[in-house]
């Protein structure tokens, strides 16, 4: 029999009560104020991470958790941070990095992620693009025990579960090793990971079908996890960029699991203006019941590799040394050249391919005048790049300097976006683009002060509480007592980027203070050295051998 319905009366102390709370909480009114605390940042503007109005007041820290956030108390503090004037809010939380450089880096100077604590981030995902190791205990705790500057929050990834079974090879699995793929993913989650990170455009994923990567993501999906997908097209090189919305959104729907699209965009002259459509394909598949988010990058350029951007993926099956010898077969190399001809007219030609990677004599230089130096087509160039790098890796020795920045978008789309109530920001930071460093600031500077096209406080949103939301990180991205004192004070009038295409490298302004778990990694502007990053590994999900 069903409960009867709750008298008026009921209902209007039921709602009075809960006004109360609001206001206790928003005052900080709640929260005792006789404690001695840690530290008191004082008198700051807070932005709490969630959707409500900004406010003046303190944020009272006591080893690793926030305790207080509101009104002035009677705290006592053994340091008192004078915040007046600055922005108050959660450590911001990028989703989407390739901060292995810093935080593999033997150095614990480098370790600490300075690239990211100078845009005031407290927390990076890894693994992201497909690359993440179904190890993730072993890799996490190798991490955490080296000591790193940021948090870091692990995803296994397609990629190394492929080739792990697979190796490079253009075809389907056996039934049997399908079974092993899905017993990876399962071991990686199990294990902490945040969901399944897939990287389709790139061979040696971009030879699964969508079926494959349906039976794989489920693994992920049955234990709680997340599918994030740099997706299979973002322009014209397949199956097309709505094709490849699509299927990503399939994926989800089949899977049953949230989707997130890692660095959406429409890439190259091709899908220029297909931003909008986009959007309501999104916005369908979420009025469906699909959950479905979106990370984004503030930048023109894209940041990929040669190889990626201009090579038919035929060509590359099988690995580097499948693909040298097809450059040394006269027929085949004219079928490549000429497959690459429409993949450079897509990403605008060989003068918006700028040569990134660090300490090459093509640095800093577009394809198009490398190719002009050395009297060689631009694709022989690229190819000559790309054959280097091979034979160093073949001889035993690093290779790399194919890295490059595409200027391939249009400000339309990137603003458009940007305007999305389920988009938030990440940098995809790799070496020798100014994102790796910049991106934060470089959003707040040009889309939040100067174009005005998001507000400020849509600008902490997209960096804290909706992707802490998005990803269900444990008492991460917002400014409430209880939370892990993840926590930035930046100067809203120096907040500013200082890397650029031709310095990719600079340090950011601005971030006067970060805590990161309690610890103050950032003090007046400067790095401290404290490394007090952790590696957030998800509860051990049902579905898991041992205890649930």
């Amino acid at each position: 029999m069903p409960s009867p319905p709750a008298s008026r009366s009921a209902c209007r102390t039921i709602g009075l009560f809960s006004i109360a709370a609001t206001l206790l909480y928003a005052s900080g009114a709640a929260a005792r104020t006789d404690e001695v605390v840690d530290v008191i940042i004082r008198g700051g503007t807070i932005y709490d991470g969630g959707e409500g109005k900004p406010f003046v007041g303190d944020v009272a820290i006591r080893g690793d958790k926030i305790v207080h956030v509101g009104r002035p108390g009677t705290h006592s503090a053994a340091r008192v941070i004078d915040a007046k004037g600055m922005i108050v809010a959660p450590g911001f939380i990028d989703p989407h990095t390739h901060a292995d450089s810093f935080l593999r880096s033997p150095d614990k100077a480098v370790r600490i992620n300075a690239a990211w604590l100078h845009q005031g981030v407290s927390t990076v995902m890894i693994g992201v693009d497909g690359n993440g190791t179904p190890d993730v205990a072993a890799d996490s705790s190798k991490l955490a025990a080296s000591g790193i500057g940021t948090n870091i929050v692990p995803f296994v990834g397609f990629g190394p579960v492929r080739q792990r079974v697979l190796d490079q090879d253009a075809r389907p699995p056996t039934p049997g090793e399908l079974d092993a793929m899905k017993a990876l993913v399962a071991k990686g989650m199990c294990e902490g990971a945040v969901g399944l990170s897939t990287g389709l455009f790139y061979a040696p994923q971009s030879f699964a079908t969508t079926a494959e990567v349906v039976a794989v993501a489920r693994e992920a999906a049955i234990r709680g996890g997340i599918y994030d997908t740099h997706q299979r097209d973002e322009s014209s090189y397949s199956i097309g960029l709505l094709g490849s919305v699509n299927e990503a959104i399939d994926i989800g729907k089949q899977a049953e699991m949230p989707v997130h699209f890692a660095h959406l965009k429409a890439l190259g002259v091709d899908v220029h203006g297909q931003a909008a459509a986009v959007i309501a394909a999104i916005d369908a598949a979420r009025a469906a019941g699909v959950e479905v988010t979106a990370d984004q990058y503030p930048w023109l350029a894209s940041g990929s590799n040669l190889d990626a951007s201009l090579l038919p993926r035929w060509a590359v099956d099988g690995g580097g040394e499948a693909l040298l010898k097809r450059l040394d077969e006269p027929a085949t190399l004219a079928r490549i050249r000429a497959e690459m001809q429409d993949n450079m007219r897509r990403r605008g030609g060989a003068g918006a391919l700028l040569l990134i990677a660090q300490g090459f004599p093509w640095t800093g230089k577009t394809l198009a005048q490398v190719a002009d130096e050395w009297k060689l087509d631009s694709r022989d160039a690229a190819l000559r790049i790309i054959r280097h790098s091979l034979e160093a890796k073949s001889r035993g020795q690093k290779g790399g300097g194919t890295a490059v920045a595409s200027f391939n978008m249009a400000q339309a789309d990137v603003d458009l976006l940007m305007q999305q109530p389920w988009m938030v920001t990440s940098s995809d930071g790799s070496d020798g683009h100014p994102r790796m460093f910049a991106t934060f600031p470089e959003k707040y500077l040009r889309y939040v002060r100067e174009r005005k096209v998001i507000s400020l406080r849509t600008f902490i949103r997209q960096s804290t509480g909706r992707t802490a939301d998005i990803y269900k990180l444990d008492r991460r991205g917002y400014l409430r007592p209880g939370y892990f004192a993840d926590v930035v004070v930046l100067d809203p009038t120096g907040y500013a980027p200082r890397a650029d295409y031709v310095r990719p490298r600079e340090l950011s302004v601005g971030v006067q203070s970060l805590f990161i778990n309690g610890a103050l990694a950032l003090d007046d502007g400067q790095a401290t050295g404290v490394i007090a990053g952790r590696a957030l590994l998800r509860p051990r999900p049902v579905g898991c051998a041992g205890k649930d």
